[in-house]
């Protein structure tokens, strides 16, 4: 799947900030920045992964800035910046 540069979110407190990008390396890159994340970084990651997954996208480069983001919030960033990085909607029937 064909990916361009896009990102979703804020750096607000409870709000993380989703850069994705195209990679010419196999797999999903994801590179975490966050202060809570020698508690909290495997779950980031795999919501990551995971939404990603989903949505298709198995190559991609993404940045993540947290700042105390809750799952369900982490799953829509990482939707919109993917939608956006992708132009895929998510809301289609295709």
């Amino acid at each position: 799947m064909e990916i361009k540069n896009a990102f979703a979110g804020t750096l607000e407190s409870g709000d993380i900030l989703i850069q994705i990008e195209p990679s010419d390396a196999p797999g999903l890159k994801i590179d975490l920045d966050s202060t809570v994340a020698y508690q909290f970084g495997d779950q980031i990651r795999k919501v990551i992964t995971d939404t990603l997954n989903g949505m298709g996208v198995s190559q991609a480069y993404v940045r993540a800035t947290d700042k105390g983001a809750l799952d369900c919030t982490i799953r829509a960033r990482t939707t919109a910046a993917a939608v956006r990085a992708t132009g895929k909607d998510v809301w289609s029937e295709e």
